[in-house]
């Protein structure tokens, strides 16, 4: 909010501060030089121990804005009714061409010296400072998805946890699947190796007949276990 004048726009008329306890809290004020002449000004306060104003006295340029910075100091008590009657009163004259901010002296401000004075009142209103984000719980609690109380309209909750529980099942899944064809392997692996000791049984047995034998040949079936014997072993070592 700002008013209008034939000096300065001045804005905001109402200086808010976040109130908080023991902290210094800040507040710009805005001065707008309507005019094609230099503006003096001055900021006045109904509490002045309370408040740093800085500059409290100044010139603001032809068609120019000029900021004033308005400090309250910390406060130790905060008003019952967070109500506060402070004002302040800001002064504005024209000023001769090429005046500077040093030269601006108090009796500029003088109506009774004949000094056309603009004045624009000023008030203090507390405002409730700024509540900090609400945290968010990395955790949930008997099991559930950690997502599962972030949610934007409710839903986003249910399917994080269902998506969580999948995620969660299929290891298992592929778990029991490979013990499974383990045991598999396993047992092919013990029937084989029967299977070779039997042969290896059979074969030594031929052995002790062709020694016994008197044509010294071998015989046709001891060439055909022997082929058996070794494709058997090459499937072994494949399945393993």
């Amino acid at each position: 909010m700002s008013t209008s004048s034939e000096l300065l726009t001045v804005e905001p008329l109402d200086l808010q501060f976040p109130f908080e306890l023991k902290k210094q809290i800040s507040c710009s004020l805005y001065l707008t030089n309507k005019t094609d002449n230099n503006v003096a000004f001055k900021v006045k306060t109904t509490n002045p121990k309370k408040y740093c104003v800085r500059p409290n006295t100044g010139v603001v340029l032809p068609r120019s804005t000029c900021e004033v910075l308005v400090t309250m100091q910390a406060q130790k008590e905060a008003p019952s009714d967070m109500q506060c009657k402070d004002k302040f009163l800001l002064q504005g004259v024209i000023a001769s061409p090429g005046v500077t901010a040093k030269e601006v002296t108090p009796e500029m401000f003088s109506k009774e010296a004949g000094h056309l004075v603009e004045e624009t009142k000023l008030k203090v209103t507390y405002v409730a400072p700024p509540r900090p984000p609400s945290p968010v719980h990395e955790g949930s609690e008997e099991g559930s998805s950690p997502r599962a109380s972030v949610s934007d309209n409710g839903h986003g909750s249910d399917f994080s946890f269902q998506r969580f529980s999948v995620d969660k099942g299929e290891p298992q899944e592929n778990t029991s699947e490979a013990r499974a064809l383990i045991t598999k392997l396993t047992e092919e692996k013990q029937s084989a190796m029967q299977l070779n000791n039997r042969l290896q049984r059979e074969l030594d047995q031929l052995r002790r007949e062709s020694k016994k034998s008197q044509s010294g040949g071998i015989p046709f079936m001891y060439v055909l276990l022997v082929g058996l014997i070794g494709l058997i072993l090459g499937y072994i070592m494949k399945r393993t």
